[in-house]
This record gives structure tokens, sequence and C-alpha cells, in this order.
């Protein structure tokens, strides 16, 4: 049996699929992503494929081999997978769920300090050797706690599944008011105390802070846009560590050039690697290279499961993480593991 790897997620995963594999992995430049033709050549003569959120798995991928028994992504989104045709190919497909809710809920957190006081602004100042006097207007900033003010700043939270609410519940040291919209989430939201149900313009329209956690699908699809964003306060920052597309990034570019929005903090991009025309010259974003799970404990969590899901699939076992689970009933499944 073989296993194709597009990127490596964790080195903890090596071992694990050595033991019932032959496994090749993709050989290119470390900050690069393997091509589509790059793919294609190393699932010819795989059984199971590992892949990475950043590699579009589409129907050509899937029929360059009819041996191939599984897609194995190593993430909890799977847009990147065309996974209406795998079922349809009778190809089963996995992500990792669970594993990276508090990392990425940190960093959605790490990011909302950091737009709101001004922290990398500040980092790059003092490394500049510019920080020679202080003054009391040196990059001033907003509280996220109610500060001198006395009063509440409003998280508004789009998107309330794990992930929304682990950024939800890191909320109350600040003592913040909480809004979330999640049409798919709503009883939940109506069942959590201390946070309020709202439709998508009035929480724009009523919150100091946004932060986006929903899948990428057609509806959410540039679901923040120019309209969107003229809805929201000048003096209100947007927060994604979600997915890129969700957000109109030319549209964001030019409501930071214009100052309709006080500031952002992207973790993700619409055409990532690539960023829209000018959002690199914004002095009121801050950007970071997709670092949701990047941490040590979160990638080898990832990584154990993604090696748990391909050892099933390689043993033509059920995947415990499997997003089509009807695809083990199929006949085209049943013709696929027959033909190994």
């Amino acid at each position: 049996m073989r296993v194709f790897i597009t990127g490596l997620i964790s080195e903890v995963l090596l071992p694990i699929l050595q033991q019932e594999a032959e496994v090749k992995i993709w050989s290119g430049p470390e900050d690069a992503i393997p091509k589509k033709e790059q793919i294609i050549q190393g699932v010819r003569k795989a059984d199971v494929l590992v892949s990475l959120v950043t590699e579009i798995i589409d129907r050509e991928v899937m029929e360059t081999n009819n041996r191939l028994l599984g897609i194995i992504n190593c993430a909890v989104g799977y847009d990147n997978v065309d996974v209406t045709t795998a079922s349809e190919l009778g190809i089963p497909v996995t992500n990792t769920p669970g594993v990276l809710t508090d990392t990425t809920a940190d960093l959605s957190w790490a990011l909302i300090m950091a737009v709101a006081r001004n922290i990398v602004q500040g980092h790059c100042y003092v490394k500049k050797d510019r920080f020679k006097n202080w003054k009391p207007s040196l990059l001033l900033g907003r509280d996220v706690s109610p500060g001198g003010s006395g009063k509440s700043k409003t998280l508004g939270i789009i998107g309330f599944g794990r992930i929304g609410q682990a950024v939800f519940e890191r909320s109350k040291g600040f003592n913040m008011g909480i809004l979330a919209y999640d049409p798919w989430q709503k009883e939940t939201i109506d069942c959590t105390e201390g946070v309020e149900y709202r439709e998508l313009v009035d929480l724009l329209r009523e919150s100091d802070f946004v932060t986006l956690h929903t899948p990428l699908t057609d509806k959410s699809y540039h679901l923040i846009g120019e309209k969107e964003l003229s809805l929201m306060k000048p003096t209100a920052y947007l927060i994604n560590t979600s997915r890129g597309p969700v957000i109109d990034e030319r549209a964001l570019v030019k409501a930071l050039q214009d100052g309709r929005i006080a500031g952002a903090g992207l973790d993700v991009y619409e055409n990532e690697p690539n960023l829209a025309p000018g959002l690199v010259d914004c002095e009121n974003v801050v950007l970071l290279p997709h670092l949701g799970s990047a941490s040590h404990d979160t990638r080898d969590k990832m990584g154990t499961m993604a090696a748990a899901n391909a050892v099933a699939i390689l043993r033509n076992e059920r995947a415990p993480n499997t997003v089509n689970s009807e695809v083990y009933e199929t006949e085209a499944y049943q013709s696929r593991i027959g033909s190994v």
C-alpha cells in the first residue's frame, strides 16, 4: 500500500503511516505549495492521499487513480476538497475536527488585542529604534474591556460553532457584551447565558469588534463585502481566522484606506497566499501567515488524528472522522476497495 503526502502537518504522522504503507512526501521548496500537476503525479501511485487545506483536490485529481481509497485532509475545514465528487466516485474524505478549537480561539483573541492596542506597531516602533522619548499620544489604541470610559465594548461573533463558542468563553474576563449570528446555531445561542442573537446587519452595526468563525460555503462567500463593511462603526475592528473568501478583500482594503473601520486582524486571505493590492500598505491592519493551528501541541494532535484516519482507510475500515460517511454504503466504494 502507498500513501502520498502533499505536505507534512506533523512529524508524528510518519512513523504511524510507515508501519502500514510505503510513504512518499512531496519534496518541493519548504515555503511552496504543490501545483496541481504535481499532486496528480503523486496520486497516480497512491492508495491514500494526505492533503493540506491549501491544496485543491478536485475531480481531475481524484480520477487520476481508480485505486485511490481515501483523502485525508489535515484540517477542520474541507472546502478545498470536492466532497460531492469524492462521494460519487466512492472515496471517503476525512478531516481533523475539534483539535484546533482552542488554538484558533486563542489566536483570534491575540489579533483582537493586537489591533486594538497597536501591539505590532509598537513592536516595530521599538525595533526600529524610534523609541527615544515617551509621550501621551504615542500609538493610542482602544480598550477591549470597559477601561477608562467605564462602558462595556461589544463583541460580535459570526459563526457560533466550536471555535465561536471558545472565543465567547474567552471574552468573559473582559466584561463585554456578546452578540452572535449563526442561523444554524440560533437555538444554541438562545440557550447560552451571556450571548444575544442578532441578525447580521444588526450585529455589524452594534459591535466594536467583529470576529469571523464561519466555514466557507456558497452562502458565506463574501459574507462581508462593501455593504456589510459600511454598516460597521468607524471605530470597529474586523477579525478573520476562518476562511479568507468570507471577506471581499478588495472591499476591505478600501474600507481600511478610507477609515470606514478602525482596523482589521487577518490570519487568512481570499487568494492565499496572495493578498489584495494595497492590503500590506494599510497601517491599521495586522497580517499573519495562516497561523490558526500553528502550535506544536495542536499540530501533533492533528497529525495523530490524520494518521488514524489514514490507517483505517488502508485497512478498509471506516475512518473515525469521515465527512461523507454515507460513501461506505455505496457500490462505488465497494467496487473501489474490491479493485485493490
